[in-house]
């Protein structure tokens, strides 16, 4: 299944589900951050995925994590609440969602990266190569805030 990403968009379709998510910015020994490079859209992105009805938000990291990259892994700390509703994501299927997605922070207690069915690529990447990265403007703007090391998470 494909998917499309709009961000104030006129055109862009109306969205017809709200789904709860969690992501993580997931660091190594030297500070690079994992991402993964979708299937659905050939952008990489920070791991992370929709809670389910058994999952605690933090919890929902972690299972996302695990299934997307082989890693098991400890949640730190909060980047962000990311509710923007200007951002709306249209599957193949015709779901077309707003996503109200919280992102972590943790690093790796075990595992071995493996890709998954999601993704055609996984790596550790030094922050400055980020930006070099097709990447959609709301994952950039998560890793940007944690970058920032801010005091408090961002609320948006």
């Amino acid at each position: 299944m494909s998917r499309t990403e709009y961000y104030d968009d006129p055109e862009g379709p109306e969205p017809n589900s709200m789904v709860v998510a969690a992501s993580a910015v997931v660091t190594d020994k030297q500070g690079r951050i994992l991402l993964q490079r979708r299937r659905d859209n050939d952008l990489w992105a920070l791991p992370g995925g929709g809670m389910e009805m058994t999952d605690s938000l933090p919890g929902t990291a972690v299972r996302e994590v695990k299934e997307e990259t082989g890693l098991d892994v400890e949640i730190t700390g909060l980047v962000g609440t990311y509710t923007d509703p200007r951002h709306v994501i249209a599957y193949s299927d015709g779901e077309v969602r707003r996503q109200f997605n919280v992102c972590f922070t943790a690093h790796v207690t075990g595992g071995e990266l493996a890709i998954s069915d999601e993704s055609t690529e996984l790596r550790f990447v030094h922050p400055d190569e980020i930006a070099k990265l097709p990447m959609h403007h709301t994952q950039q703007l998560r890793i940007q805030h944690f970058l920032e090391h801010r005091e408090r998470p961002y609320l948006g």
